[in-house]
């Protein structure tokens, strides 16, 4: 797949209106791809890492292993059941935007598999945040000092969802994520009623200034 190609897949998943509608978009063209790009994505990935503090480096790997190949699969198997033609939710209203980015990242800088395999990179990110819903990084991301996104009663954290907006091919203005707040990760009532736990989730929103 080259530039011009993808260019016109990301107009093709531009156009897409439903959450289903996607879905199959994304997959038609993700399940194009092999096993084998995302063991060379991986590899890709640990070379860029290599002078992290080692057991930081361990933990990144092992979770972005998982969530290359955890995605992948999820497309397949959602594709194989055909669950998309039961998802008729209207897309996010940034979805478009992600494409349009997407487009522009993948039209320069490297040679064409490098390229190819960026495009592949972004439909996976892409379809956790506008098909499932979930944060572009995954649970249990490791971040530098410690913090991590996390999921607190369906609400989703991510330590670093307000501060990459100056980077053009960040994932954060498109994730579903709240940015965790400053004085730290909120921690849910324990053996909580249901009237507690939606309180802590009111709480959540009408106490610290979230713009997720």
């Amino acid at each position: 797949m080259d530039r011009k190609q993808i260019a016109g897949e990301c107009s093709t998943l531009r156009s897409k209106e439903t959450r289903g509608e996607l879905g199959q978009a994304i997959a038609a063209i993700a399940l194009m791809y092999s096993p084998r790009d995302l063991q060379q994505m991986r590899w890709n990935f640990s070379d860029t890492i290599q002078d992290f503090n080692p057991d930081y480096r361990r933990k990144l790997e092992e979770t972005i292993t998982g969530h290359l190949h955890g995605t992948y699969q999820a497309i397949r198997r959602m594709h194989e059941l055909k669950n998309f033609a039961q998802m008729g939710e209207s897309l996010a209203v940034n979805a478009g935007d992600y494409w349009k980015m997407v487009a522009a990242q993948c039209s320069s800088g490297g040679e064409e598999q490098v390229i190819r395999l960026r495009f592949l990179k972004f439909l996976l990110a892409g379809f956790c945040m506008f098909v499932q819903r979930l944060p572009g990084h995954p649970v249990g991301m490791p971040f530098p000092g410690g913090d991590k996104v996390e999921v607190i009663y369906g609400v989703y954290y991510c330590p670093v969802r307000e501060k990459a907006n100056d980077v053009d091919a960040a994932l954060c203005p498109f994730c579903p994520a709240l940015q965790t707040p400053e004085i730290g990760y909120l921690k849910p009532p324990l053996n909580a009623s249901q009237h507690r736990k939606q309180e802590f989730i009111h709480n959540c929103y009408d106490h610290h200034n979230f713009n997720g």
